[in-house]
């Protein structure tokens, strides 16, 4: 394991760049899917580093920003309801739904609480046996494990006050659909080296055969990224489409099978509907049969109600790479972290909010 400060040393992503800046000879797409490889593209200014010819675009990354109004309001009405206790990330507080979010639950008395792993919220309750605790289980295919091991303790301690609100998502399917869309313009991808510790790279193989479409496992740390668009720009260039690991340190072709199994014992892969993608088949997990009891969207059922968006926010097509945050006329005047008309703006991986933290001194055009 290298120490994190070698992967941010100036002069060997310098290097990297210096040598894509000398193999690359044409015009180039590459859409990183991770908010976390976002923030730190856009923090150290690699895009700008990069020659004109690579153009890096950000995709459905940030599972906060994925997750769709219709299961924000679902949570905000959970967590309205007088017996419940409402347990979330931070992140999930300020993302808007339709006419509230969770913050504005938890001002006006409602009981929502913030924790860093999803045990906690199984210890709480088990504090409070009177109390209807609902975990909000967000996120990819990397924080599954944590959350299925929480469903499993629960189940293992015969815990009848505790349940999870499921919106996990899956990458392999959204790169389906984006590559599958008539307007799509990525021609390489870089793939979340954390989802991939989990999952391994098995399930990109067919994609990358599919659509001769490279894909490169890449970490987190500017030298990452730089080799990470060098590797794929090299299969560019020659032809090439195969799935290549940057994040050799990390990631094993498998995966973590253990992790793998625990996920196939608790949940099971559904259809779910994304933020600014809409539905996508097979690309989320659900709570399974087994653990029915642990579900909550079976134990609080909500109404389907009609959802609204800003018609001001342009997240979706940010999301989908077709724009840049910039080009929003409402980032950074209508839209701000303190008053955030999408979740793009609001999560700590999401596009918007790099921008509006690192680049907002250039004007509303990035």
């Amino acid at each position: 394991m290298k120490y994190v400060s070698e992967f941010r040393d100036a002069a060997r992503v310098r290097r990297v760049i210096d040598e894509i800046r000398r193999t690359i000879t044409r015009r180039w797409t590459i859409m990183e899917i991770c908010g976390g490889q976002t923030h730190t593209i856009v923090r150290h200014g690699l895009d700008e580093m990069l020659p004109a010819e690579v153009e890096l675009v950000h995709g459905p990354g940030c599972p906060v920003c994925v997750t769709p109004v219709e299961t924000i309001d679902r949570a905000i009405a959970i967590a309205s309801r007088p017996e419940v206790t409402f347990v979330s990330f931070g992140d999930m507080l300020r993302v808007p739904g339709s006419a509230s979010d969770l913050l504005h639950v938890k001002s006006g008395g409602g009981d929502v609480r913030v924790v860093y792993s999803p045990l906690d919220a199984v210890r709480i309750a088990q504090a409070c046996p009177q109390r209807e605790v609902v975990f909000f289980g967000v996120g990819f295919e990397t924080t599954a494990p944590a959350n299925a091991m929480a469903i499993r303790q629960a189940a293992r301690v015969r815990l009848g006050n505790f349940s999870m609100l499921v919106s996990h998502v899956l990458v392999p399917p959204v790169i389906d659909a984006l590559l599958g869309a008539p307007d799509n313009r990525v021609q390489a991808f870089l793939a979340a080296g954390h989802v991939c510790t989990v999952m391994g790279w098995t399930q990109y193989e067919p994609l990358v055969t599919r659509y001769g479409v490279p894909l490169v496992v890449t970490g987190f740390e500017p030298l990452d990224i730089a080799q990470g668009a060098l590797m794929a720009v090299r299969q560019l260039e020659r032809g090439h489409a195969r799935v290549d690991n940057q994040y050799a340190r990390a990631v094993q072709r498998e995966g973590n099978r253990p992790a793998r199994a625990v996920l196939d014992e608790v949940f099971e892969v559904c259809d779910r509907p994304w933020r600014g993608l809409g539905t996508i088949p097979r690309s989320g997990f659900r709570v399974s049969r087994d653990f029915a009891a642990f579900d909550a969207e079976l134990r609080f059922p909500v109404a389907e109600a009609a959802t609204t968006e800003s018609a001001a926010c342009m997240a979706g097509l940010v999301l989908r790479g077709q724009k840049k945050p910039g080009d929003c006329p409402a980032f950074g005047t209508l839209c701000t972290p303190e008053r955030p008309l999408g979740a793009p703006m609001v999560s700590s991986e999401g596009a918007c909010a790099a921008y509006y933290h690192y680049r907002r001194y250039r004007g509303a055009r990035c």
